[in-house]
């Protein structure tokens, strides 16, 4: 389920960035041939309006194939290739910017459908943290502590009150109610380095507020705008060095990280998927050949020199760039695996 929940989450966002590219380069007016989801063989295509719609065997990207691109097909006077430039920049960035619509989309249904989360005060656990304390004693999520140590417990307060009444590295004895039953669960407290504190690993549940439309919309706006930021900084430390290029996750990377946003709950994995949007819109404008952003930076050229790049220069560095990019996925790939192994 996990598989298929992330092929899913991915064909949306690339549906969504293909969309962009579709929507701009059909109202300018370019031919469009082939609307495709994915990559390979054809599993399935149908025809409508002259554009073949296709779904394909790789479901990892997908693709716009428009007039004015490709050898053999460079003399179309409505191709991209005799498009301005600012006509060629609006195809290009539509893609993108489509990923940010979409991550502004799923935060404002967040917002407004599920709703902020607030902790409860009530002994019930949310998240058990993998390898701490609780995680290693077997306590789960929905967990009530109805006692610890012989004392009653009627509060989250009041049970974090009693894990810090003791030093870390103490032996505590919860009564659990689970699932209608009650069982005796015992851990060993550990030390939070930050708040020098005794901790079992656990966070309390979360009651959900929702939030106005209009306050929704605001909110969207904002948390995109943030996680922007952050990506981007995230970048700058990458290309710093403050950051390792082994932080890089690729398909099988992400396929994880969508089964632990899954155990998480809905807001975990829509939030995750609404940060993979607005990743690939990021990725996607950097100036690295074959992308958009590579593209984007051609047609300034070509602004500037009032005449377009040479096509064969221009698709050279764009192959160039398509070979850095498979190279960076069999190494992100090889990441993802040897963080598996590792655990």
């Amino acid at each position: 389920m996990t598989i298929v929940t992330t092929i899913i989450i991915l064909a949306v966002l690339i549906l969504a960035h293909e969309f962009g590219h579709f929507w701009v380069a059909r109202r300018i007016g370019i031919p469009v041939y082939e609307f495709s989801l994915g990559f390979g063989k054809k599993l399935f295509s149908t025809q409508k309006d002259g554009v073949e719609y296709s779904l394909r065997l790789v479901p990892l990207g997908g693709f716009v194939r428009m007039a004015g691109e490709e050898q053999g097909d460079m003399n179309d006077p409505k191709g991209f290739n005799k498009r301005k430039p600012w006509e060629k920049i609006a195809v290009c960035f539509s893609g993108p910017f489509m990923n940010f619509v979409l991550g502004v989309i799923v935060f404002v249904y967040i917002f407004a459908v599920i709703g902020i989360g607030f902790p409860s005060n009530e002994p019930v656990l949310g998240e058990v943290l993998k390898d701490k304390p609780a995680y290693t004693a077997g306590l789960q999520s929905n967990d009530r502590i109805i006692s610890m140590n012989g004392r009653e417990i009627n509060s989250w307060d009041t049970f974090v009150s009693n894990i810090q009444a003791y030093p870390a590295g103490t032996s505590l004895t919860a009564e659990v109610e689970r699932d209608g039953i009650r069982q005796t669960i015992t851990m060993i407290s550990t030390l939070d380095q930050t708040s020098g504190n005794a901790i079992v690993g656990v966070y309390p549940q979360l009651d959900f507020v929702r939030q106005g439309v209009m306050e929704s919309i605001r909110l969207g706006f904002v948390q995109t705008y943030q996680m922007t930021m952050a990506l981007l900084g995230g970048l700058g430390m990458l290309i710093s060095g403050a950051a390792s290029s082994s932080d890089l996750a690729g398909p099988v990377g992400i396929t994880n990280m969508v089964g632990e946003a899954t155990r998480g709950g809905m807001v975990y994995l829509l939030s995750f998927a609404a940060f993979l949007s607005i990743n690939l819109g990021v990725i996607n404008l950097l100036p690295i050949p074959a992308l958009d952003g590579s593209k984007i930076v051609f047609a300034f050229v070509e602004m500037v020199r009032r005449k377009p790049m040479d096509p064969e220069k221009e698709g050279f560095i764009h192959w160039l760039g398509f070979m850095f990019l498979m190279l960076l996925i069999i190494f992100v790939t090889y990441n993802d695996i040897v963080r598996l192994i590792k655990g």
